[in-house]
């Protein structure tokens, strides 16, 4: 199998000042990413890949891309797709097309993994992999359990006060459909799929579960500080989760 590995991040960040170069827990935050994706592979030498940079942040290149332990190749961020309203499937389309006219690869599955989501294991890109592969969907991406339920515990306002986002009868939550929050930290695409103008839900769609962090996006200072609570518990009691923080310390030193 042959996969694309993309990671996509910007200069600067409304939110917290330069995000995508920060430090997390006094390692810099992508290499989180590309730990996960090397071990990955150092475990799954049956299939082939390829890892790519869209941004247009030299200081992010210098981090990713200067490292001596994997490859990883730069696609520059087009003008018209770095700003706010740009959707990150286009910027994932056109380095998966700017990547396939480089190498003359085919590439079975493209893989977008967050750079602020350091809350990932080997594992969740095996399933990720695996439920990618084994359904043939459009598209397959991570979530969590969703704390809420917009049929039992959620609620709108309407012309009449307010009211449950979607009516129904049911007197507990355990009786209402399950609901999964998308946590946005990994999407596998089918390539037809990612070059289509249909968007991330508009296709055949399959979900793999990760753990839930409690935070979900990284966008304000006081995010990323209770992230890294998080993760000084999570890595103390999890190898699986501790591995990564591991491996991205060899990524620090030899950059």
């Amino acid at each position: 199998m042959k996969i694309l590995f993309t990671i996509c991040g910007r200069a600067g960040s409304k939110g917290i000042k330069n995000k995508n170069v920060s430090k997390f827990l006094d390692i810099p935050l992508p290499l989180y990413t590309l730990a996960a994706i090397d071990l990955y592979l150092e475990r799954h030498g049956e299939n082939e890949a390829d890892i790519a940079l869209n941004t247009d942040s030299p200081e992010l290149e210098d981090i990713l891309c200067s490292n001596p332990k994997r490859k990883v190749d730069t696609v520059r961020r087009k003008d018209e797709l770095g700003n706010d309203s740009a959707p990150k499937k286009a910027v994932i389309a056109d380095t998966y097309l700017q990547m396939k006219e480089k190498t003359g690869h085919e590439y079975d599955m493209i893989i977008d993994l967050d750079l602020t989501s350091p809350l990932r294991t080997v594992q969740d890109i095996c399933n990720l992999v695996e439920k990618k592969a084994e359904t043939n969907c459009d598209v397959a991406f991570s979530v969590t359990d969703s704390r809420r339920n917009p049929y039992f515990n959620m609620v709108m306002k309407s012309a009449q006060g307010y009211g449950p986002v979607i009516k129904s009868d049911y007197t507990a939550r355990q009786q209402a459909p399950e609901i999964f929050d998308m946590n946005a930290s990994m999407y596998a695409y089918k390539p037809e799929f990612l070059i289509s103008d249909a968007g991330v839900l508009h296709g055949y769609c399959e979900i793999i579960k990760m753990y839930d962090t409690a935070i979900l996006d990284l966008d304000h200072e006081n995010d990323f500080e209770l992230m890294q609570v998080i993760a000084k518990y999570i890595y103390g009691k999890y190898d699986e989760f501790n591995e990564i923080r591991v491996h991205a310390l060899h990524f620090k030193s030899e950059s």
